[in-house]
């Protein structure tokens, strides 16, 4: 506990917190990340939009891959981490929570002030007509149309991907949009996308009555977050992160905690010195 004390007091001197979380946050759920403690990809960088709207296969490819890898995602109940947040919301002290993730364990563990900056993987949106569906459906008609795939043995990847290289994908397939027949993309931000902008004048609004940023596990290697960090520094805010591993805001941090992050928060909710913090809003 004495090596979390900078960061009790950092949350005693900055009340009102612009968080920012990653996929840290959930691997205790079950569900893999992306980078190791250096920053570096574990697996293939992940899908690009123009690849998966220009290219039948590759779109065949990825909704193979998802429809095993849903498996892990749609099972993954709330960490630590994600309890500790929404304990940290109903006590006032987070002004938002940004979530770079997509898995919606912020909400289902009770944070109502969620961005989610990268859209959710449990919802489907057409390209065509713009109508959104529960991936749950899509996921009964893409079993229900390439059963033979479903006794395959593939590795969980991050945000719900599987371990398939190899495979012979032309043959898979892929229903269209019910209601105009266009194409489906899962409602989450590719490569090579931009994150909507309401959601970006959201955090920015939100960042300009904070006091502080805190980022719970995320190396920041992504802009889309990062930038954030980026505009809190240049506005003279301090930016406290917990994360094991190197994260691309190292230089401008005001306080790193190398420690787990599920422990971290969880850990900060239960001492007695913060018991203002998980007992009290400063806003009631």
């Amino acid at each position: 506990m004495a090596d979390l004390q900078p960061l009790i007091d950092f949350v005693h001197q900055h009340p009102r917190l612009l968080v920012i979380t990653g996929a840290g946050c959930s691997t205790a759920a079950g569900i893999p990340d992306y980078r190791d403690e250096n920053g570096a990809w574990k697996q293939r960088e992940p899908m690009r939009f123009h690849v998966f709207t220009g290219d039948p296969v590759a779109r065949k490819r990825y909704w193979a891959r998802s429809m095993l890898g849903w498996r892990t995602m749609a099972h993954a109940q709330p960490t630590a981490a994600h309890h500790a947040l929404a304990q940290l919301e109903r006590a006032g002290r987070i002004k938002l929570l940004v979530t770079q993730n997509v898995d919606g364990l912020h909400q289902a563990a009770g944070s109502t002030n969620v961005v989610d900056l990268h859209g959710r993987i449990d919802t489907v949106c057409c390209l065509g007509c713009g109508v959104r569906t529960p991936r749950r459906a899509l996921q009964e008609e893409l079993m229900a149309r390439n059963p033979d795939w479903l006794a395959l043995d593939a590795r969980s990847l991050a945000d719900g991907d599987a371990d398939l290289e190899g495979r012979d994908f032309a043959a898979f397939d892929v229903p269209d949009c019910p209601a105009c027949g266009g194409m489906l993309k899962p409602d989450v931000v590719f490569f090579g996308e931009s994150v909507p902008r309401d959601r970006v004048s959201a955090v920015r609004e939100a960042l300009a009555q904070a006091d502080a940023v805190l980022v719970a596990g995320s190396s920041l290697m992504v802009y889309s977050g990062y930038r954030f960090v980026e505009e809190a520094v240049a506005a003279g805010k301090p930016v406290a992160a917990i994360n094991r591993g190197r994260t691309r805001a190292d230089p401008i941090l005001a306080l790193k905690i190398e420690y787990e992050v599920g422990r971290s928060l969880d850990l900060l909710t239960r001492d007695e010195s913060t018991h203002v913090i998980a007992n009290t809003s400063i806003y009631s």
